[in-house]
C-alpha cells in the first residue's frame, strides 16, 4: 500500500502539479482511505521523500558498528555513500523528485531539513571519535559539512544527467577530495604538530615546474548560523552552485 500511495502520488503531481494535488485525490488515485494515507505518511512533503527515514535509521546503524581501528573520516564517507545507492535504486524516481522539489520552494526547504539530519547524524559520529582532540567538535562539524556538501555535488551532477551519468563515480570523485584534506595523509591543521616533533625547516620558494599550491578557503560565520548555510556559502565561494 506505501508504494501504491507513492506511485500515485507522483502520477498526480507529474499530471497536475505538486499545489494542485491533495491527500484526497492521492488516496482517490490509489484507492484507499485518508486514514491509510497518513498512517504511512505525516504530510503531502512525507510522500515526495519515503525513503529517507530507513536511510537515516540504515546510516546510523552503520556508524554504530564502527570500531576505532576504523579510519572515522572514511568511515563517514562510505555512510554517505548509503544515501547515495538509495537514490541509485530507483533512477526514474529519483530524477523525477529532483525535478519536482526544484520547481517547489516548499519542498526544498523540507529536503534541507533532511539533509541537515544526516549532516547531524554524521558529525555526533565525528565528535564521539574526535572526542580526546582538541577542537574535536569543531573537526566533525566541519567534515560533516564537508561529507554532505561532496556526496550533494556528486549526486546532483548525476541527477542533472537524467541518471545517465555514473552515479557512483560521481561521489567518489567528490568524496576523495574529503579524504585527501582530512583523512590520516591530511597535512596537521596549524597550532597541532606534536610537541615531540620538530617544525620542519622552511623550503624555498616554488619554482615554475612545481605544482601550485592548493587554494584555501575561509568562511567566517556567527554562532548559531545553521550548517547548511555555511556550506551553501562555501559552495558559492568554489563556484559550485547549489543545483
Amino acid at each position: 500500500m506505501r508504494d501504491a500511495l507513492v506511485a500515485a502520488s507522483f502520477q498526480l503531481f507529474l499530471e497536475r502539479g505538486y499545489e494542485q494535488t491533495t491527500v484526497d485525490d492521492i488516496v482517490s488515485l490509489a484507492g484507499v482511505g485518508r486514514r491509510s494515507f497518513f498512517r504511512y505518511f505525516p504530510s503531502k512533503e512525507d510522500v515526495v521523500f519515503p525513503d529517507h527515514e530507513r536511510c537515516l535509521a540504515d546510516m546510523t546503524e552503520f556508524l554504530g558498528r564502527g570500531g576505532d581501528e576504523d579510519d572515522p573520516v572514511a568511515r563517514v564517507c562510505d555512510a554517505a555513500r548509503l544515501v547515495l545507492r538509495m537514490y541509485a535504486e530507483n533512477p526514474t524516481f529519483s530524477v523525477q523528485r529532483y525535478r519536482l522539489t526544484r520547481k517547489v520552494p516548499g519542498l526544498r526547504a523540507y529536503e534541507l531539513s533532511v539533509v541537515w539530519r544526516y549532516e547531524r547524524a554524521l558529525a555526533e559520529y565525528l565528535r564521539r571519535r574526535f572526542s580526546g582532540r582538541r577542537d574535536g567538535t569543531l573537526q566533525a562539524d566541519v567534515i560533516a559539512a564537508a561529507v554532505v556538501a561532496a556526496h550533494n555535488n556528486g549526486l546532483r551532477s548525476w541527477l542533472r544527467s537524467d541518471g545517465q551519468s555514473d552515479a557512483g563515480a560521481e561521489v567518489d570523485h567528490a568524496l576523495a577530495h574529503v579524504q585527501r584534506t582530512f583523512g590520516p595523509t591530511a597535512a596537521p591543521a596549524p597550532g597541532s604538530t606534536p610537541a615531540s616533533e620538530p617544525t620542519p625547516a622552511p623550503t624555498p620558494a616554488s619554482t615554475s615546474s612545481e605544482a601550485p599550491a592548493e587554494d584555501v578557503v575561509v568562511v567566517v560565520s556567527r554562532r548559531g548560523v545553521p550548517m547548511w548555510r555555511v556550506v551553501q556559502e562555501i559552495e558559492t565561494t568554489l563556484e559550485r552552485p547549489l543545483d
